[in-house]
């Protein structure tokens, strides 16, 4: 019931999306960006190692205030070991939410991907902007002291981090068509859609390009705050413990709270 009472709003707006997708402006790569998405990462690849550019990794005061850090590092894909599925619901809507993926190294490293709207200076993210397809889209490669702390820490959002039931030749071959699709929108730009092209469908489409109509379009991707659920339900994620205990066990706020400042936040904030 909660969920049909979310879609009735989208059902009554799809009237004008087809009339906003005819104003959009053409995507484009070259416009005044947000400092914090200024930089596009992108990555070249040689045998099993990749080199990924510009991996962001802002030190943050509030957040809305930050120092703009990237670096670029290699990765031995050989190295990969673990996927995990982190779900941050909106406040207020929890049907809604933002999802990212984050690959562990058996080193212990951990590089996380999050795709967004890639904002102008001074935008804010609307839904209503979502369904007009007012942004362009943008995977942010960042370091986890960036994208999970900046939610946990600063915007006080509600984090959960599920582990990926995935070997290492899967979680390898995930990552792999995720840089890929980074060094596509490096090319070649496209829009946000609320619908069709966000950061859950988008997980959807990696996912099923590895093991095709794995995960069905359902309510669950059109409402993303159920999405851990589905993964839950399709095998995704470890299924262990029942879903309700799996999930308090996910959110990982208090951890992250803690060991904000910790060369170690990746490892501690998995404990």
């Amino acid at each position: 019931m909660l969920a049909r009472s979310y879609l009735w709003p989208i059902v009554l707006l799809l009237p004008l999306l087809g009339c906003a997708g005819c104003a959009s402006l053409k995507p484009s790569n070259y416009r005044d960006w947000s400092p914090d998405q200024a930089a596009l990462p992108y990555a070249e690849f040689e045998g099993s190692r990749v080199l990924v550019h510009n991996i962001r990794n802002c030190a943050y005061l509030t957040d809305a205030s930050y120092v703009v850090n990237h670096y670029d590092k290699e990765f031995d894909l050989n190295r990969i070991e673990s996927v995990d599925f982190i779900v941050v619901p909106f406040r207020g809507v929890p049907a809604l939410a933002h999802t990212m993926l984050s690959f562990g190294f058996r080193d212990g490293d951990y590089v996380a991907v999050s795709v967004e709207i890639r904002k102008q200076r001074g935008d804010q993210y609307s839904i209503v902007g979502g369904m007009l397809r007012q942004y362009e889209l943008m995977y942010v490669v960042g370091d986890e002291r960036d994208l999970i702390k900046l939610r946990t820490n600063y915007r006080k959002d509600d984090v959960y981090l599920y582990h990926a039931r995935a070997t290492p030749d899967q979680a390898r071959a995930l990552f792999v068509d995720v840089i890929e699709r980074v060094n596509q929108l490096a090319a070649e730009p496209e829009k946000y859609d609320l619908f069709t092209n966000n950061c859950t469908t988008n997980i959807r489409q990696h996912i099923n390009d590895l093991a095709p109509n794995k995960v069905p379009y359902g309510v669950e991707v059109l409402l993303p705050g159920r999405s851990d659920r589905l993964a839950y339900d399709l095998g995704l994620l470890d299924t262990d413990l029942p879903f309700e205990e799996a999930k308090r066990r996910a959110r990982i706020n208090d951890l992250a709270e803690r060991c904000g400042e910790s060369p170690d936040f990746s490892t501690l904030i998995r404990r």
